[in-house]
């Protein structure tokens, strides 16, 4: 195995990356490539499916000339991916029929109020364990279905995007689904994702009759659910295409849960905190699936080949990361690295929170209306005072997801595992810690959505013998100490309640 790797392919909301890793978990190549983001309407958000397929050949491949790699020394290739956002497309063709809508897409807002004012809610949550809510695949399948343009056959008739669904000739999935089918020719998908749709049934683990008859899905242009790490494998790239090489495609693993996996979260209770373009924090469960009752999801963590599904708690906020973007767009700072500095150069935000609710608040809120806002602000307000405020925001935002996993659980949070590219500022997990008043642990090796992908591969074909193996690997690179006075955090938080009442339900349609 001295010269033999494990390759991750995390395709994720901003670009894609590919990932190489050791015997020891660590990288020993890495390439990276953005996507265009597509916003063809004030709340929508789309993805050229076919740009992120030739991105990940080139960052594959890339990746693999800068580790000075054959491609024969991959064991495996795991993939990892932006979950919920859904691609229709063409079975012999390959061709989608529109652009992905990405997870961040509300333009179903109305349909999701439809199904809560028709009292859908507490079904949908029961079978799928997730909020009624625009964010999942099953009401983007639906428009998708509605909306694309039609297909015309070799007849130049044109028919309706379902019956050519049922006729087997249109597959429907998330972006796993859509790279493991273009890297193999199968039509599959891992348990984690499944349990991303609103589709499938995470107790009776299959596809749910009811829900697709009420979104109009025809079953056969689902994909097959398989465990996130396969013995069996989900298939081989083909070793007549771009890779010249027939490697075992072994493991599928949605961001978050690749996280949760690469960060050795395997025991019941175990918990971390993703910061990407959003944020996620999800708590291991066991074999339980355990009911929210302070608007948190109930999903599906992992699945090891032969083993019972391992569920967990999440709580999903959707805009951490991407608020920083936000700074960029607007102006106020020319790159991420500089928030550390404009934050540390104020005391305090002066009494401005910034709620970053762009696209809707997610946990625990659930409100696709709300909008991002700032509140507070005064004529000696400066650009130091709202850098400040949007790095408090992500704090914020944890702490109200930590608050709920802790009465839901029963569990109180210790420390928590956190990793993503925003824990690379020092200022941002101190101020963390000190919001949540919990101890933060950053790993050395902070790709860990990618890492968690590596290793299911990994796992299915044997390059690591078992989970022990991968816990020895894990290994902290620094720890942060609440320093902050609990009496001050939790003054602070109670001003960010008042914020984040004063987004809610802003748009409203005309």
């Amino acid at each position: 195995m001295a010269n033999t790797y494990v390759g991750s392919i995390d395709q994720g909301t901003t670009g894609t990356r590919f990932m190489v890793f050791d015997h020891s978990g660590q990288v020993v190549a890495n390439a990276y490539e953005r996507h265009e983001q597509i916003y063809p309407e004030p709340g929508w958000v789309e993805h050229d499916p076919v740009e992120i397929w030739e991105n990940t050949k080139s960052v594959v491949t890339a990746g693999l000339e800068r580790g000075s790699l054959e491609a024969t020394q991959l064991e495996a290739i795991g993939i990892t991916n932006q979950r919920e956002t859904t691609v229709v497309w063409d079975a012999e063709s390959g061709k989608p029929v529109h652009n992905a809508l990405v997870w961040q897409d509300r333009r179903t807002t109305d349909r999701v109020e439809e199904l809560q004012d028709a009292g859908k809610v507490e079904e949908i949550r029961e079978k799928t364990g997730l909020e009624c809510d625009a964010y999942f695949s099953a009401t983007k399948t639906e428009w998708i279905l509605d909306n694309a343009e039609p297909l015309k056959l070799q007849s130049s008739r044109t028919q309706g995007l379902r019956d050519r669904a049922r006729n087997d000739e249109l597959l429907m999935g998330t972006v796993d689904s859509w790279l493991i089918y273009n890297l193999t020719g199968a039509h599959v998908t891992d348990v984690s994702n499944a349990s991303r749709t609103m589709l499938y049934n995470i107790h009776d683990l299959e596809w749910d009759d009811d829900l697709l008859a009420e979104f109009d899905v025809p079953e056969e242009m689902l994909p097959e659910v398989r465990p996130s790490s396969d013995e069996t494998l989900y298939g081989h790239t083909d070793p007549d295409g771009f890779l010249g090489a027939e490697i075992p495609v072994a493991a599928a693993l949605g961001d978050q849960q690749a996280a949760l996996f690469g960060q050795t979260c395997f025991d019941e209770g175990d918990a971390k905190n993703t910061y990407g373009t959003g944020s996620f924090y999800l708590m291991n469960t066991g074999n339980q699936a355990v009911e929210s009752d302070h608007g948190l999801l109930t999903t599906i963590g992992f699945q090891l080949s032969g083993e019972p599904v391992q569920y967990a708690l999440e709580g999903s906020i959707f805009v951490t990361g991407a608020a920083i973007e936000w700074l960029e767009d607007v102006d106020l700072i020319n790159n991420a690295a500089q928030t550390a500095e404009l934050a540390r150069s104020a005391e305090s935000t002066d009494g401005v929170y910034l709620v970053p609710a762009f696209t809707g608040l997610g946990a625990p809120h659930w409100d696709g209306r709300a909008r991002g806002t700032i509140v507070g602000m005064t004529r000696g307000t400066r650009k130091k005072h709202i850098v400040r405020a949007t790095l408090e925001s992500i704090a914020y935002q944890t702490r109200d997801i930590a608050e709920a996993m802790e009465a839901d659980s029963g569990v109180e949070t210790t420390s928590l595992r956190v990793d993503g590219g925003a824990v690379k500022n020092d200022f941002l997990c101190q101020l963390q810690s000190d919001i949540i008043q919990t101890d933060i642990a950053r790993p050395q090796v902070d790709e860990t959505t990618a890492l968690g992908s590596a290793y299911a591969a990994g796992l299915a074909v044997g390059y690591w013998d078992d989970i022990g193996e991968l816990r020895s690997n894990w290994q902290i690179d620094r720890e942060f100490h609440a320093e902050m006075e609990r009496e001050e955090a939790d003054r602070m938080y109670d001003r960010w309640d008042d914020a984040v009442e004063r987004s809610l339900d802003w748009a409203q349609e005309e």
